[in-house]
């Protein structure tokens, strides 16, 4: 194997990216490249980053990791793809050290050209064209080497243009995969003996497929896959709040579909959900989350909050704070407005950046005491937990409710558990570099 040929994939940002991650691993050594793991990144010739465009940050980021390989590595190959590439095709154009720029309206082609570059038969640095001409979404990725979970994207793109976002701008149009396609990407998933599939799109609420003649909805989709397979595991990615109907809430009655909710809420206040052009109130915030603890008893709940957006007031925050307080939940991951250039948001009338960060560290303390006080409820409960192939923040499983653990008899694990689905009984909580992990022993065998 010509050593010019080995490659390594860089992925920021969400679980979507992971997926497509897995997907470009799939379509490079299929192609004859040779697959490099992150941990013998400096073997690699060909640096592949799959970028993040969430924030105006995420694409800095990008170009910092691009200097730095350059600089170890100045003989290497940099390919930049992925939202970044879309949205923010300057940053990387001029760049000296990125070699490639392919959009995601291109990334499919990425092992003919990064064959065309090696013979000298590339003109261009850049190929990108219109994202919302783009049709397919690249099914069977989602299998990166060293993860022991599977996401599967069932939807990509997004319709709702919120005034924050850039996304639909690097993802396009909504679209998604066939319910058919989607039951038997999950029938071969099983058989390579994966026990946990996380269900993931841009918007998976979008999600739309026409049978005989008949619209078919996301709840349609997790209905068959309940029906039609049998992989003890299937996760949900982000939900708004309209999104979460009672049909879906009954479902969590299977067993294997995990109690565990990711809302993309954004703010508990009407005002400020107007301007951010979200589709519901805080009134379908707070009945969502009481519905959720209502019909899946003890699910962890989190939920992404944006904090000092443009025009949100001190009352506003207040009431947004108020909400939070008063309704049930497990966990905030809590974002400090930043500007994203190309959003309407960037053109109201901006908060302060210092007052910005003082309502976030709000959220967060507010978020801290919740999620330790959920986690001590844990103590003493049997659960079940998938054994991860490489121990993630030194947690090494992931219990169906998404509580992170680690295992006191940790001896006893085998390489043979990496992956496999173990019952475990809830010891305590530990707190590590601001992560909160459970600590666990095995459990009852009948749990």
């Amino acid at each position: 194997m010509d050593q010019n040929l080995n490659f390594v994939v860089h992925t920021f940002g969400c679980k979507v990216n992971t997926y497509d991650s897995g997907l470009i691993q799939k379509n490079l050594t299929t192609h004859q490249f040779q697959y490099v793991p992150k941990l013998e990144k400096e073997k690699a010739q060909i640096h592949i980053l799959n970028t993040c465009a969430v924030t105006a940050e995420a694409t800095k980021e990008a170009v910092k990791v691009i200097r730095r390989i350059k600089s170890q590595q100045p003989f290497s190959t940099i390919v930049v793809t992925g939202c970044a590439a879309q949205v923010d095709t300057g940053s990387f154009e001029n760049l000296p050290g990125a070699d490639l720029v392919v959009a995601n309206s291109h990334k499919g082609l990425l092992p003919d050209l990064l064959k065309k570059h090696f013979r000298g038969e590339l003109t261009e640095k850049v190929f990108k064209s219109n994202i919302f001409k783009k049709e397919d979404l690249e099914a069977g990725g989602g299998l990166e080497k060293s993860h022991t979970r599977s996401f599967l994207k069932i939807q990509d793109g997004c319709n709702s243009f919120c005034s924050f976002c850039i996304i639909p701008y690097a993802r396009g149009k909504s679209r998604s995969i066939a319910i058919k396609d989607l039951v038997a990407r999950i029938r071969e998933l099983e058989n390579q003996g994966y026990n946990e599939i996380v269900l993931t799109g841009v918007h998976i609420g979008d999600y739309e497929d026409e049978v005989l003649g008949t619209k078919k909805n996301m709840d349609d989709l997790v209905e068959a896959i309940l029906a039609q397979t049998r992989v003890p595991r299937i996760r949900l990615s982000s939900l708004e709040p309209v999104e979460i109907s009672d049909r879906l809430l009954e479902m969590y009655s299977d067993s294997r579909l995990c109690p565990h909710f990711h809302m993309s809420i954004q703010s508990a206040d009407t005002e400020v959900l107007k301007n951010m052009k979200r589709k519901y109130t805080e009134k379908e915030v707070i009945e969502s989350l009481n519905r959720i603890a209502h019909k899946v008893p003890n699910a962890y709940i989190g939920m992404d909050v944006i904090a000092g957006f443009p025009t949100e007031t001190d009352e506003q925050f207040e009431n947004t704070f108020k909400n939070l307080s008063e309704t049930p939940w497990t966990r905030l991951h809590v974002f400090p407005y930043s500007e994203r250039s190309g959003t309407r948001a960037e053109t109201l009338p901006q908060i302060p950046f210092a007052k910005r960060k003082e309502r976030a560290s709000q959220l967060r303390e507010l978020s801290w005491h919740r999620q330790q006080a959920e986690a001590l409820k844990q103590v003493g409960t049997l659960q079940q937990a998938l054994i991860l192939n490489k121990p993630a923040k030194g947690a090494q499983g992931l219990t169906d409710y998404y509580w992170p653990v680690r295992l006191t008899d940790e001896l006893e694990l085998t390489e043979s558990d990496q992956g496999q689905i173990l019952p475990v009984r809830i010891t305590g909580v530990e707190i590590e570099s601001g992560d909160i992990i459970l600590s666990a022993t095995r459990g009852d065998k009948n749990v």
